[in-house]
Parts: C-alpha cells; sequence; structure tokens
C-alpha cells in the first residue's frame, strides 16, 4: 500500500500525458509557422541543419497527406531544439519584438537626422563604426536631391541602410 503512495507521487511530479501532448503539439504548430516563412527569412534564422532541411521539404509537398505527415516530422524535430529561442528570433523577424520596433523607431530618427543636417553625420559616425560611410554618404545625397525633385527612390534604401548598421551594432 505504501509503495502505491510512492508511485503516485513520482507520477505527479512528471508532466500528465495531456500536458505533453500540448506541448508537442504547441512545437508542431511553430514547426508549421516555420514552414510558411519565405526561403530569406529561413536563412536569417539560428536553425540545426536537420530542421532546415525539413521545413524546405514541406514547402516543395503539395499532397495534403504528404504535407500533414511532413508537419509531424518537424513537430518531432522541434522537440530536440530550443523552441523558446527559434519563438524568438521568429518574433524578431515578424516585428513583433520590442526590441525590432525600438530600432525601427531608432533608424527613422537617424535618417530624419541625417537628411537634415550634416553634423549628425559625424554623430552617427561615431556611434556606428564598421560600415561603408561611402555608400551612406552617397545615399543621403541621393535622398536629399530626390527630394527636391519629389521623387522617393532611394528614401527606402537609406533607411533599410541604417537599420542594418544599427541592428550590426547591436548584435
Amino acid at each position: 500500500m505504501n509503495t502505491n503512495l510512492e508511485h503516485d507521487m513520482e507520477d505527479s511530479s512528471l508532466p500528465s500525458r495531456t500536458k505533453r501532448k500540448e506541448q508537442v503539439e504547441e512545437l508542431q504548430y511553430l514547426g508549421i509557422e516555420l514552414t510558411k516563412l519565405s526561403k530569406e527569412k529561413i536563412k536569417k534564422l539560428d536553425l540545426p541543419e536537420n530542421l532546415r532541411e525539413a521545413i524546405k521539404e514541406a514547402q516543395r509537398l503539395t499532397a495534403n497527406g504528404a504535407v500533414r505527415r511532413q508537419n509531424q516530422y518537424i513537430g518531432k524535430l522541434m522537440r530536440n531544439v530550443d523552441a523558446e529561442n527559434i519563438r524568438q528570433q521568429l518574433n524578431y523577424l515578424n516585428g513583433d519584438s520590442i526590441k525590432s520596433t525600438q530600432i525601427l523607431h531608432l533608424a527613422e530618427k537617424w535618417r530624419d537626422q541625417l537628411l537634415d543636417s550634416d553634423s549628425s553625420l559625424n554623430q552617427f559616425i561615431e556611434n556606428y563604426s564598421d560600415f561603408d560611410i561611402g555608400e551612406l554618404r552617397s545615399l543621403i545625397r541621393a535622398v536629399r536631391k530626390e527630394r527636391e525633385l519629389q521623387v522617393n527612390r532611394n528614401f527606402t534604401k537609406l533607411f533599410r541602410f541604417i537599420k542594418i548598421v544599427i541592428e550590426e551594432h547591436n548584435k
């Protein structure tokens, strides 16, 4: 009788069968989210090679049964990785994280400052080093010239360049 009580206490420390099933399904849903990403976004994620290949295969498949089996396989692979880390990377890529939002706002602020005054260029160079200064200068000149002509071809390029410099600096 005493052994049953001890056995029950040991089992209570383990998650219930339902809880384990929910965790496995969560991992499978995360894997399915990964299969919906573009190839470029998948390249940016830090994933094990076998998981990356399984995701590529799932994206290639079209038959429902094959897709379902591949998603189950991806869910199985997900059990051996740090799912929380992948979830954070995914949130960052999708722009859901606070950090990515802050970087976007900072890049917008710098873009506006760089276009408004030449002195802010020196500040930017002091704060963020290790980038092509010549490319930044030419983008700023191009955007200023396009403003006069009321064209915005390089405006987004300038923003992306600044954003990448800030992201590289914050790694």
